[in-house]
């Protein structure tokens, strides 16, 4: 049997790399059972008192962790090959060994300038996930993944100790972060967790005040561990990826369904009450939202959609306007398709519609619940802390305002 996993990009536009994926570098990823187990499993420990020692293991053929305690002292663990599980890394580095390369999210980013950081925070090897080849199929993650060389290497500053079976663990220069939801289904009533940072050797620990002060030898591991479940968040502190399960995507919305929907919105031909012009979702693309009049616009303050006409304009401010129908004043924005399925949570009912609600500011669609679970899921937003985000295009939502539900001239959702 195989077993596919998959892992999606919070990316860019609508979930998707600007210009499409290429080789290794997607905005999903699929992990499928390889023809030959690559795992590796800790085999031995060896402290070395001089650098010879060290390089004399670290250029043997094969997989070893190094600690570096101090210009005297290195622990070198050997891996060997472990013939049950798969083993699938995950990097900004596009060396062969790095199975899917990742890059810094930008909110918005439409272009592939747009996303080109000049100072990358996210590892060039930055995690790596360990995958059982038989049922139940248990995947873990772990931090820092091995480079070319076979090797992962904790440097003298690095944050690393002595856990209490007297194995050699550490921490990455920027952490990776696990949060797992709080529920048996990705739906609504999931609930967030706190964010736990993992370590090289898959231990899961609370996050201290400052990661320089907090005492990883002494703490006791959370009671949370390093398994992936379906809609388990990981940072990368650059980038976040969303963990789906196949058994988990058979009650999500398919694309197909999600454009079927977006077919049967338009069939009943909406119309802007101040044009009367029939309104138009079109399937975006990277290019800017245009600006015609067959595109429907929402008032995020009452949710009346219109196209982009001039009423209302307020003070030559384009980002206040009022709303020809109940003179509500606030920011008026494209409505835009949000067709990543995997970003969808399990719907309430079998009812419930995909294009009832967008997320403000950036206008992308989406169905109640799965506005309703983003809006309250806090993810690491650089050096502003945790904020809540569309999930189609990382933008970060409004604290007042987070979602709007669409109101269109001829009630379709009343």
């Amino acid at each position: 049997m195989i077993i596919i996993l998959f892992i999606y990009f919070f990316e860019r536009f609508n979930g998707q790399i600007p210009h499409g994926d290429h080789g290794r570098r997607k905005s999903k990823f699929q992990l499928r059972q390889r023809l030959q187990a690559n795992g590796l499993k800790a085999q031995r420990q060896h402290i070395c008192k001089n650098l010879d020692e060290v390089q004399k293991l670290t250029q043997a053929d094969f997989h070893s962790i190094s600690y570096t305690l101090s210009r005297n002292q290195t622990v070198v663990v050997q891996y060997a090959h472990d013939e049950d599980s798969d083993m699938f890394q995950i990097g900004r580095s596009s060396e062969s060994q790095i199975d899917f390369i990742v890059m810094d999210t930008v909110p918005g980013a439409k272009i592939i300038d747009d996303i080109n950081a000049s100072q990358s925070t996210i590892s060039r090897y930055a995690c790596r996930v360990v995958v059982l080849r038989h049922p139940p199929y248990t995947a873990r993650i772990y931090a820092a993944g091995f480079d070319s060389s076979k090797n992962i290497f904790l440097g003298e500053k690095s944050i690393k100790w002595n856990n209490n079976h007297n194995e050699m663990d550490g921490v990455t220069t920027n952490g990776i972060l696990l949060m797992h939801i709080d529920g048996d289904q990705f739906n609504i009533n999931s609930k967030p967790t706190k964010w736990k940072e993992v370590s090289v050797c898959g231990s899961v620990f609370d996050l201290g005040e400052g990661r320089f002060k907090y005492n990883y030898q002494t703490a006791s591991p959370s009671n949370t561990d390093n398994i992936l479940k379906d809609g388990t968040l990981i940072d990368l502190c650059g980038a976040t990826l969303l963990w789906r399960s196949v058994e988990g995507l058979k009650y999500t919305p398919t694309r197909r369904f999600l454009e079927f929907e977006l077919d049967e919105l338009n069939s009943k031909k909406p119309q802007c009450p101040v044009g009367l012009n029939t309104l138009v979702i079109k399937t975006p693309t990277f290019s800017s939202i245009s600006s015609n009049f067959s595109n429907p616009y929402v008032y995020v303050s009452c949710g009346h959609v219109h196209g982009n006409h001039q009423w209302g304009v307020i003070n030559d401010n384009n980002q206040l306007r009022e709303c020809p129908l109940c003179r509500t004043v606030g920011p008026l924005i494209p409505i835009i398709p949000g067709l990543e399925s995997s970003f969808y949570v399990i719907p309430n009912n079998d009812n419930e519609s995909t294009t009832s609600h967008a997320f403000h500011p950036c206008g992308h669609m989406t169905s109640q619940s799965t506005a309703l679970y983003w809006s309250k899921i806090k993810i690491p937003y650089g050096a502003k802390g945790l904020k809540s985000v569309c999930p189609f295009c990382s933008i970060a939502l409004s604290e007042i305002n987070s979602y709007v539900r669409l109101i269109f001239q001829d009630s379709i959702y009343r």
